[in-house]
């Protein structure tokens, strides 16, 4: 049965954090929809039977974002990661989802020490200031959260552009393909134009909203291109583990096939239309890990959704 109670509390941590704004997601409040296709590789159906890597481009709508829960907070934030998520449209009218961020993996294994890491991260409301000593305390207690700064931290410099990210699924899904071989993966997003951060001189006088103004101008260019990539696990990988990246050149990769965004998306979230991106909506030949920070996403959303269409949870 979901836990609602541990998903109320991990959006509740949120809006501690960065305040709740009506309307808007708990995290990765501001964003821009994209849409376009998706078209899979040749040897994708030898990993998985999912009905998206089968052979037939699949249209796609995608929302780049940034990490804050603030709509606010400007594009050139240091302390967020930026997100891309991709939902896929099968021919049988369902949907399945991609979301992946520009961290090589996340900071916490649990909902639990999810909430507990963002409470010490909260700001003192008379000084502003954040009590080092709470979050020294709660990574002297949670070593595999300093461990994960040490692979996050670097990447939270500002990119260049959206198109110009890595993004990583962070979780881990087992692919079963049509004759029942499975192996579990990490999705990862390349950009066709290159990895690119925004040089240390340009980040402080970067637009408030530098991000979304540059995507919506490449697509007036031209498409934008990504290719997925699954990365394989090895033996020795903890799949349930978000906390451990699995290292670049060090585990076998499968390309899935390329992403194609031709413009913006203008038909989503558009009147009662609510958008939701779950990396626990999968299909046939996917299955999620037991991870359990991607186990409460479904109910964490949810609550989210509540608060800002009043769209009610499912039962």
């Amino acid at each position: 049965m979901p836990d609602w109670d541990v998903a109320e509390r991990c959006v509740e941590a949120i809006n501690d954090l960065s305040g709740r704004h009506a309307g808007h997601r708990a995290a990765h409040a501001r964003g821009t929809l994209c849409a376009g296709t998706f078209t899979p590789s040749p040897g994708a159906a030898e990993l998985t039977r999912a009905a998206h890597l089968q052979g037939e481009p699949v249209r796609v709508t995608v929302r780049f974002s940034n990490g804050n829960g603030n709509p606010s907070a400007p594009d050139n934030d240091r302390q967020e990661g930026r997100g891309m998520a991709v939902k896929f449209y099968l021919p049988d009218g369902t949907t399945t989802d991609v979301v992946s961020l520009t961290l090589p993996c996340f900071f916490v294994r649990t909902p639990e020490d999810f909430i507990a890491f963002l409470s010490a991260r909260k700001p003192d409301p008379e000084t502003g200031e954040i009590d080092m000593g709470k979050v020294g305390a709660f990574l002297g207690e949670h070593p595999e959260t300093g461990a994960a700064l040490q692979h996050i931290l670097p990447s939270l410099v500002p990119p260049r552009s959206y198109a110009t990210c890595v993004y990583n699924s962070i979780h881990a899904f087992r692919l079963e393909n049509g004759n029942g071989a499975g192996h579990f993966v990490r999705y990862r997003w390349l950009p066709e134009a290159g990895v690119e951060a925004l040089p240390d001189e340009e980040v402080e006088g970067a637009a408030p909203e530098y991000l979304q103004e540059d995507i919506r101008q490449r697509l007036q260019q031209g498409p934008v291109r990504f290719r997925l990539f699954a990365r394989l696990a090895a033996d020795a990988d903890a799949v349930d583990d978000p906390t451990v990246p699995w290292p670049d050149g060090e585990r076998d990769e499968v390309e899935l096939g390329t992403l194609e965004l031709t413009g913006l998306d203008t038909t989503r979230e558009t009147g009662d239309d609510v958008l939701v991106f779950d990396p626990m909506r999968v299909t046939d030949g996917i299955e999620p890990s037991d991870d359990q920070i991607l186990r409460v996403r479904s109910q964490a959303y949810s609550v989210s959704v509540e608060r800002r269409s009043g769209a009610p949870r499912p039962t």
